[in-house]
């Protein structure tokens, strides 16, 4: 601004100046052949650049909020997140029924293998019972079958004992083995030496012995299950000492 004032100024003073010895020239002006040389003053001019005015940008206007609409956002944002900490808490509760129910389902699982362990071992302690007391009845029914076996064997071998002839020859040591084989009437269908005592004569008395007593009748009302364990294929010792079955 003061570059402009001062080229005003400039200018106007040159105007002046101009102007006045324009004046006395027309004022003083004589024929005379006299040069005048006036010299003008030299002024600086400078070449001043004005900005441009630039138009002021109108604000927009600020939307006015009213206390009505800010208390309506409060009970939005309040109500969100009343929602928001319902939904969370829901979440909660929906977790731990959840794992409530994996605890008792995973409870209900152990009881259950636990109760399939306590049958499995009950079982098992059953069955080795049951077959402690089946062998423990094999074993009485086993001696009782040897006792009633052991009767009817006396009966054999008092009948042929009562049969046999002792032969001259026979000495102290001697003995043969002869299996009986009989059916269940106690009949005896075959007679067969084992071992011989290396005296023919005293082995051929001990077979004439069992084959004159012929049939044992007392086995015919004998337990099917004792005369196949112990008199299907009756095995007798003959010797000078004694008859042993």
């Amino acid at each position: 601004m003061g570059s402009l004032v001062a080229y005003v100024t400039a200018t106007v003073l040159s105007l002046l100046l101009h102007g006045l010895v324009i004046f006395a020239l027309l004022v003083n002006w004589q024929p005379q052949s006299q040069k005048i040389v006036i010299q003008p003053q030299y002024i600086q001019a400078e070449l001043i650049e004005l900005a441009a005015k630039t138009k002021p940008v109108p604000k927009k206007p600020e939307p006015k909020v009213s206390a009505v609409s800010d208390d309506k956002k409060a009970k939005r944002q309040a109500e969100a997140q009343r929602e928001a900490e319902r939904k969370k808490a829901e979440a909660k509760r929906v977790q731990a029924i959840k794992e409530q129910q994996r605890l008792e389902a995973e409870n209900q699982r152990r009881i259950e293998q636990e109760k399939k362990r306590q049958a499995r071992e009950l079982a098992q302690r059953e069955a080795e019972f049951a077959e402690a007391l089946e062998r423990e009845q094999a074993l009485l029914n086993a001696q009782e079958d040897e006792k009633v076996a052991n009767s009817y064997m006396q009966l054999i071998q008092q009948q042929l004992s009562e049969n046999w002839s002792r032969p001259p020859n026979a000495r102290t040591g001697m003995q043969v083995l002869i299996e009986l084989r009989l059916v269940p009437t106690g009949r005896i269908v075959g007679v067969t030496v084992i071992e011989s005592s290396g005296d023919r004569a005293f082995d051929q008395a001990a077979q004439q012995a069992a084959f004159k007593a012929e049939q044992f009748k007392e086995i015919q009302g004998m337990d099917s299950a004792i005369f196949e364990k112990y008199f299907r294929q009756l095995k007798v010792v003959f010797s000078p000492e004694d008859l042993r079955l």
